[in-house]
């Protein structure tokens, strides 16, 4: 006999069509029989060692969080209810360019400095990896051998490759360098990455031209990966940097999914039309694109990451020592306040558009959740805690939030940095808020279009064969949710309270969230690309 029959429910299967009753049966972590309401009439109903009542719920397959920074929470907290608990089923990590593999002693370090502000220093961790598949073995063995919380798919962190090819310098690679690079990219797609991510407004990423970045994406593309680009300017520069990107991948023959594609800052306000516009005409010539995009206006990142390139180049040791020289600092200053810093998509910073979401330094806890005064307050928290402060950047619009997301080739991203005391509500409450907020409350997508752009269309640019839809044969990895009350509880005052009307999630066939619990299950492993 089956394992689990789910008893009732209202299946939202992901590929947008209706929403259909039936009984839905797992066995062996798979869905194994669909059986609709009108076919059961007058039929003996299927049976299982377990049945679950569903009647009011909504079972649609588990989400797919396409931009996640989850790299080394997935290895230091089993619970991971900041994901589980919304119903993500998959997290797809080694997002903006940075994280901690393909390396080497050298740029470990260097990226755990580098990147402190999204993940910690990991200092309680034991990185014992190296290759991007020695760190899919370790999310394989997870704890004590038992797994991680949900899946994990990888991308490659272009800056980090450039990191270990050219180290921090601005300046071209050598041909050398550049074989060296496409080689780690390779093997990285051999070990199992799914595509390559770019942190473009990040150091040394940042310090490639389009056509180093597109040798590389040829060699993703020959391993049927995707670029996963945060591209050179969400800013003054956005339509230029998004049009970029395209013609980039289209020379490279490479498929392209935009992170976080926002159009923010007062620039771009009501210039959404003219994104979806750009990608509209590049659709229809056959280019290969989606995107991702998280449901709330203001972003999240570092605060050094405000600062011009020339002020990062070198590395994390030589942003201190340009920081802490008054000269130098004032020359960062007036980039950052007059001219406009690259690493804030040249616009001229507002200090009070920027709040600090967490530190490292317990002397400085009073700063979380406190808008920045000026450039003295922003260097002294620079300076003091390392380069290692978090932000929230209010320079979103609504308008524009709405418009993306109804696009059809659009898919969710919490780009959801777990630390700080004061982490962006988005980490612990992205899919609540596109089924509770904007589908429920404000009407901007259906239900079952809003299901279709969580699972189905994120697990198609993944290449997943059997995960992404309730259908026979597929995975279980499904979510019941009530659509009357699901909703965020994370808000900006309080983010790291857990959603409400999400009371079961199995991933693989195992229930990690039971009754609105979390449950001691570790099911998740991580989704290698399959060619």
């Amino acid at each position: 006999m089956e394992e689990l029959v789910i008893r009732d429910a209202d299946v939202v299967d992901g590929s947008g069509a209706p929403a259909y009753r039936a009984d839905v049966v797992i066995d062996g972590g798979r869905i194994v029989s669909i059986v609709q309401e009108a076919a059961a009439a007058g039929c003996q109903r299927p049976k299982a060692r377990r049945e679950l009542d569903a009647e009011g719920l909504v079972l649609s397959p588990g989400f797919i969080d396409m931009h996640a920074h989850s790299d080394l929470a997935l290895l230091r907290d089993p619970d991971h209810s900041a994901k589980a608990a919304q119903g993500v089923t998959l997290e797809v990590i080694g997002q903006d360019g940075l994280s901690y593999a393909p390396v080497d002693d050298r740029t470990l370090a260097e990226v755990r400095r580098a990147i402190a502000g999204w993940n910690g220093y990991g200092d309680d961790i034991d990185f014992d990896w190296r290759s991007v598949g020695e760190y899919l073995d370790r999310l394989d063995h997870g704890f004590d051998g038992r797994g991680i919380a949900v899946n994990a798919a990888y991308l490659i962190p272009q800056g980090t490759v450039r990191m270990l090819a050219v180290g921090w310098e601005d300046r071209e690679a050598t041909p050398q360098e550049l074989d060296r690079m496409r080689q780690l990219v390779a093997e990285s797609m051999e070990q199992g990455a799914v595509g390559m991510s770019s942190g473009l407004t990040y150091t040394p990423g940042m310090y490639a031209k389009d056509a180093e970045l597109t040798e590389l994406c040829r060699v993703v593309a020959s391993y049927g990966g995707y670029y996963c680009p945060h591209h050179r300017s969400y800013g003054a520069g956005a339509l230029e940097a998004y049009e970029e990107m395209v013609e980039l991948t289209r020379e490279a023959g490479c498929s392209l999914h935009l992170a976080h594609a926002t159009m923010n800052f007062g620039v771009n306000e009501g210039r959404a039309p003219e994104l979806l516009t750009l990608l509209d005409e590049a659709l229809a010539t056959g280019a290969d694109i989606s995107l991702d995009t998280y449901p709330y206006t203001p972003g999240c990142t570092t605060l050094v990451a405000m600062l011009p390139s020339w002020a990062s180049e070198g590395g994390p040791e030589e942003i201190l020592k340009r920081l802490a020289d008054d000269d130098t600092a004032e020359r960062i200053r007036h980039h950052v306040e007059v001219i406009g810093s690259d690493g804030c998509h040249g616009v001229p910073m507002e200090w009070d558009t920027i709040e600090i979401a967490g530190v490292e330094n317990p002397a400085l806890a009073d700063y979380v959740g406190r808008r920045l005064d000026s450039w003295t307050t922003a260097r002294h928290l620079l300076l003091t805690d390392r380069l290692a402060p978090s932000i929230l950047q209010h320079v979103g619009h609504e308008e524009n939030v709405r418009q993306i997301m109804r696009h059809r080739v659009h898919t969710g991203g919490s780009d959801g940095i777990l630390q700080g005391a004061k982490p962006h509500p988005r980490a612990y409450g992205t899919f609540p808020e596109y089924l509770g907020r904007y589908t429920r409350e404000l009407g901007v997508l259906s239900l079952e279009e809003c299901v279709a752009h969580l699972t189905s269309r994120p697990a198609a640019r993944l290449r997943l064969p059997d995960r992404g839809l309730i259908k026979e044969g597929y995975k279980a990895d499904v979510v019941l949710f009530n659509p009357q009350t699901v909703a965020a509880g994370s808000t900006f005052e309080n983010p790291r309270i857990l959603p409400q009307g999400i009371p079961h999630v199995l991933i693989n066939g195992r229930f990690v969230i039971e009754d609105g619990h979390r449950t001691p299950e570790l099911p998740g492993r991580s989704i290698r690309s399959t060619r």
